[in-house]
Formats: structure tokens, sequence, C-alpha cells
């Protein structure tokens, strides 16, 4: 037994570093092994970062940092005995500090040389925001100040910077965001991106999901919702307008037989994009378990990786925030991006009268190098047909009354 230097582990392919977002515990605490200890940023998704042993941990890392896969971060005491009463867990979540005589602390910390002193890390943050040590209660090794106690102090409005009697406050942006950032302004410079637009009907799809719904929870135990039908007629469309699905490398264009659908969601870290995996050969209720079972692991904080890579086209729904009409940003190296909207009531005219009906704006960008006008405004009118049409998505040529008997 001695000490255990852990090193940064390999969240993924083409992953060469990582962000330490948040330290989980503080430093000189009696960690178990397994315990989560670090929130670590890659520019996919954030990990945990477990213990690999039981003992005292020592940082070699300061939030915030961005270190190398196989770096050290931290090292473990493995000869240090179990205190008897182990300290709970220090996670952080922006609140405000706790106050300084919590459950766990009965009594007053005794004050060293240490207390009060701000890391580097967190001088450099108070200086950059005006803040004095004294306006701030250090959480770290012997009442030291951390970087993450300026964040906190700052995310919870009890500190905020003052300029000309209006107060402000900073946040650095993590990896992800920096990444994404990186990777849109890209996608502008280096594709010649157009968008198609087209509306679509949404009436026959909310009158099927009214009579079927409840019967499709029941024989299947997952809700039909908008998106696998918009999944569904995308991937049917694609096999009619195969470019639409391409990508180019270099000076060839990779034709893609299958259709690994990116679904985008909104995560607490930033926009993710996980992938439903071969959607082409999915039912509906196989492209709504899967849809599901991704977007909470992105939620969650859990998605990998390797489940956000190899999207061949993506789909997004700005709808759910209330966007009427949006042209979205393909998601490289894919070369095209449906956009999903909100569902508004307008006079259409059908059958020479006008009607009110649910009408929805769906947009189609695309990389007008690899795709052509014709191809991209034929794949939105076959997936607004789709649309219009969803009884053959759903019942797949199958007599309804055999699927949904009780009906």
């Amino acid at each position: 037994m001695g000490v255990l230097q852990m090193k940064v582990p390999s969240p993924g392919e083409s992953i060469s570093e990582v962000e330490i977002a948040a330290w989980l515990v503080n430093e000189g605490d009696y960690v178990q092994k397994d315990q989560a200890i670090a929130e670590v940023d890659s520019d996919k998704a954030t990990l945990e970062l477990p213990a690999e042993e039981s003992g005292i941990i020592e940082f070699k890392a300061e939030e915030g940092d961005v270190v190398k896969v196989g770096q050290v971060v931290c090292t473990i005491d493995t000869s240090a005995e179990k205190p008897k009463d182990i300290p709970k867990v220090k996670k952080v979540e922006h609140a405000a500090p706790e106050s300084d005589h919590s459950e766990n602390d009965p009594t007053p910390t005794e004050q060293t040389y240490a207390t009060g002193v701000p890391s580097p890390a967190a001088a450099k943050l108070m200086k950059e925001n005006g803040i004095e040590s004294n306006q701030i209660s250090g959480s770290g090794k012997d009442g030291r100040i951390t970087k993450s106690d300026v964040l906190n102090a700052l995310s919870s409005g009890d500190i905020l910077v003052e300029a000309e009697g209006r107060k402000t406050s900073r946040e650095k942006m993590s990896m992800l965001r920096r990444k994404i950032a990186q990777r849109l302004v890209a996608v502008k410079n280096e594709t010649a991106m157009l968008t198609t637009f087209n509306e679509v009907d949404m009436k026959p799809i909310m009158d099927l999901r009214k009579k079927y719904k409840e019967a499709f929870a029941d024989k299947y135990g997952v809700g039909l919702g908008f998106m696998s039908f918009f999944t569904k007629a995308v991937t049917e469309s694609l096999k009619l307008f195969p470019t639409v699905n391409a990508q180019i490398d270099g000076k060839e264009m990779i034709l893609h037989e299958y259709a690994d659908i990116g679904i985008a969601v909104s995560s607490p870290k930033g926009l993710m994009v996980p992938v439903v995996r071969s959607a082409e050969a999915m039912a509906l209720h196989e492209i709504e378990a899967d849809i599901k079972r991704l977007a909470v692991k992105a939620r969650d904080g859990k998605i990998t990786p390797d489940e956000m890579t190899g999207g061949t086209f993506t789909i997004t729904n700005g709808g759910v925030f209330g966007s009427m009409l949006s042209t979205p940003i393909i998601n490289p190296p894919q070369s095209a991006i449906l956009g999903m909207h909100n569902i508004v009531e307008r006079p259409v005219a059908i059958n020479g009268k006008v009607e009110i009906r649910p009408i929805m704006f769906v947009a189609l960008s695309y990389d007008h190098r690899v795709i052509d006008g014709k191809e991209s405004v034929g794949f939105l009118v076959s997936v607004k047909e789709l649309l219009e049409n969803p009884d053959e998505m759903l019942f797949e040529s199958k007599d309804p009354s055999a699927l949904f008997p009780n009906l």
C-alpha cells in the first residue's frame, strides 16, 4: 500500500484532453473506492471520475484546468486509515455556499494560516471580478478559498460585479460549449449551406395519436410522440434521396445505406446530439424507446461519447421552446439537418375552403456541395407527405385491428 496516482482515462476515441469541471470532494478528504470524485468535460460529454482506491485524496489539478488523457490529476494515499465518521461528500451544484456550521460539522473550524487564503485559480477569478477574501467562506482544506467557492458565490447572486451602478457576473464556458461554438463557426465557413422550407398539416398525426396513444402505450410501454413519426418519415425519405444521407470525405462522397439519426436534445451542459442507430430498420415503438433512453442519459449526464458520434442525419426540435421558424446549422460531417418548429393553428385552403389547421413549419438545411436543390426540395416534400399520411408509418401495412384489437 502507498500513494496511488490517478490518471485521466480515455473517454472515447479521438478525445485527447478533458477539463476538470468540478471536484466533488474536498482536498484532504478520505474517499472510498468507486466514489465519484470529479466531473470532467470532454468536447462531447460530461463524465464522472470514480476513485480507483480508498484513501486520502490530494489534487494535482484544479477546477477549470485542461488536462491530457493519461495525465495525473490527483493522488490517493491508500495507507491512510479510514476515519470513523466520513464527512459528507461535497457536490458542487452552483448553489449558495452552506453555512459554516452544517450538520456534519457542528463545531467551528479552527483558524489556520490557510483560512481565507485563495488558491491561485480562485485569486485570479476574484481579481477579475473585484471580490475580496472577506466576502467568501472557504471550503477547501484548512478553510482555503477554492475556485468553486468563488464560482458558487457568483452564480448564487450573493456576490455580483458592480460597474457604474449595474451588476454583472461571469461564468466560464465549459469545454463542451466551446467545442460547439468552434464547430458551428466551422460549418458556416466550410460548407455551402442553404435552407429550404415547407409546412406540414399536423392534424392527421394528431388525430391518429389521439385515437391510438393509449393502446400504443399499453402494447409497447412507451408513448406515441411526434419525434418517432418525424424520424420514420426521415428514414423513409432518405431511401428515396440517398445524397441527403451522404457526406464529403476529401475528394470522395460517402453514401450510407443505413440511417443513424441524431436527435438534438437540450441538457444542463448544453446541446447534445445522441444517435439512434439503424433507425431505418426500427418500428415507431422502437424509435420511441431509444429516443427516451438516450434523452434520459443526456439529461442525467450519463451519455457516452460513443452514443453521440457517427450520425448520418440530424433532427432538431426548436418547437419545444416556441420557435416558429429557424435555419438549423448542419452537424458536421453530416450534410443535412431537419428543423422542427412549434405547431400553430393557421387558416389554410382545404378543397377550396378555408379551414383552421395545426400547422408546423419545417426547415431542411443542407450542404449544396453534396445535395442539389432538386434533391433537397424533393426530400422535404417526401417528409411532408409521409407526415400528412401517417397511417402507413404506424401500421406498416398491417391490419390496425390486429395490432390494436381492443379498439
